[in-house]
């Protein structure tokens, strides 16, 4: 078990971060017309923009929150004299919140996606392989929050944001602090960090030019010159 949890929380990491930037990179340079949502709106729109608010301000929320939550570091947190029970809470409420908004309309897309025939019809093993993985992922996330629950003194909090700190600082410890960890912690540590591996084959590469948009705002206005 030793092993295997240094290689799940210590190596693993690693090559799916690996496989996440080299493999968008690489799709992007030689599959570029595959970049793309592949959006179903053309085929059918009932559910889709209620399920898309839904899904992408709670997966939106539970990104941002788990980036800011996971890597600051816990002398800031100290320093502003917020303690770790306190910031279990909030981590709890707002995750629970979050995770809420995103599994409604998670289930919402699902059932547009698999019930109606003519975009079932359109629906590649990828797709489904996504869908059943965010699902399976987020639930593993909610049920996390009935665990934390039970102990409401931070401990496995810290825990997790010194793994994370130790990861992206290529500290070689990083396992060590996960290895005592609920199962369900550890499972969905590692769906999360799969999710990166599946990333590029996917169409979730459309996330990179959500992104990249930002960059629109600083470029100069376009001039039309009339005839």
């Amino acid at each position: 078990m030793s092993n295997l949890n240094q290689f799940l929380f210590g190596i693993y990491p690693y090559i799916a971060l690996t496989v996440f930037l080299l493999g968008s990179l690489v799709r992007f340079e030689r599959e570029q017309y595959t970049w793309k949502s592949d959006s179903s709106q053309m085929l059918q729109r009932g559910q889709l923009r209620l399920g898309s608010i839904l899904f992408h301000v709670g997966i939106l929320g539970l990104f941002f929150g788990h980036l800011v939550g996971l890597l600051t570091p816990v002398a800031v947190w100290d320093f502003l004299g917020v303690s770790h029970s306190f910031k279990q809470g909030v981590a709890m409420v707002a995750g629970g919140i979050m995770g809420v908004l995103c599994l409604a309309g998670l289930l919402i897309l699902i059932h547009r996606r698999l019930t109606h025939p003519r975009i079932a019809r359109t629906t590649r093993f990828g797709d489904k392989l996504l869908l059943a993985w965010l699902l399976v992922t987020l639930l593993l996330g909610l049920s996390t929050i009935v665990v934390s629950a039970g102990h409401m003194d931070g401990e496995m909090m810290v825990s997790l944001m010194t793994w994370a700190q130790h990861i992206v600082t290529f500290r070689g410890d990083a396992a060590s602090h996960v290895a005592e960890a609920p199962f369900l912690f550890k499972a969905h540590l590692f769906m999360g960090l799969s999710l990166f591996v599946i990333f590029p084959f996917t169409r979730l590469v459309h996330v990179w030019s959500g992104f990249a948009s930002v960059t629109y705002l600083g470029r100069a206005w376009q001039l039309v010159r009339p005839r």
